[in-house]
This record gives structure tokens, C-alpha cells and sequence, in this order.
């Protein structure tokens, strides 16, 4: 584990998803800390008995989109690789290879198989998410 200590009040706030509405309300559940997910990976959490995958990239990004591949009902999206298709932030499904954008859980292939995308904020050293 590294040892790296970050800001107690930080407002890192970051991946959001396209889904509008007020987090202020939302059910926060922290699900590790930020040092827990190497950068350019993602972990995979239960928020509220649903499957998520939170991925991190660079230092102070994070995203959240259902851990659940839709054409395998296999929870393995946490597990794909994360990269980029033009300016959209994706991760590709190991199963499948499609595509779902981080940002809104679009899949680019075939949209009919998108996931939801959920909120992810930091704040006192735990990465929290909240389902969108």
C-alpha cells in the first residue's frame, strides 16, 4: 500500500455522470481509498447491493458505471481496459470488447446494451460513490 497522504478536505469530485439531478440528497457509500485503485485501472464494489465498477485514472479522476457486462451477465467490467476512442474516456469489456464510455455508460457498439453510470466523488481519504 503506498503511504501517500491526500488533503482531509478534499473537494476532488470527478466523473460524474451524464445524469443530471442533486448528489447533495444521494446515498453516499465509500467503497475504498484512493490509493486502493492503481491508475489506469479499476476495482469493483457492492453499492447498495448492485455491482459497480470504479475505475481511477491519472491522480484525481474516478468513474463509476455498473460492473456488469450486459451480453454476458458476467460482473467483469472493472476488469477491461481503460483507454480512449477519440475524446471519449472508455473501458472495453474483456468478455466482449465492447466499448462503454466512462462518463455516461454508453456503449458505443450496440447502445441498447449501455450501463448506468454513477456519481464518484473523494472526500476525507475515502472514494465514494453513489448510484445515479
Amino acid at each position: 500500500m503506498n503511504s501517500v497522504q491526500r488533503p482531509e478536505a478534499s473537494a476532488v469530485t470527478a466523473a460524474i455522470t451524464a445524469a443530471s439531478g442533486n448528489t447533495e440528497s444521494a446515498h453516499w457509500v465509500a467503497v475504498c481509498r484512493p490509493d486502493d485503485i492503481l491508475p489506469g485501472t479499476g476495482v469493483c464494489a457492492r453499492v447498495d447491493g448492485r455491482h459497480v465498477a470504479v475505475f481511477r485514472l491519472g491522480e484525481d479522476q474516478f468513474y463509476a458505471i455498473d460492473n456488469v457486462d450486459p451480453r454476458s451477465q458476467a460482473s467483469v467490467l472493472s476488469r477491461g481496459l481503460v483507454g480512449n476512442l477519440g475524446d471519449r474516456l472508455v473501458v472495453a469489456s474483456p468478455l466482449y470488447k465492447n466499448h462503454f464510455d466512462l462518463r455516461s455508460g454508453e456503449c458505443l457498439e450496440a447502445p441498447e446494451q449501455s450501463v448506468s453510470a454513477h456519481h464518484v466523488r473523494v472526500e476525507a481519504g475515502r472514494v465514494l460513490v453513489a448510484l445515479g
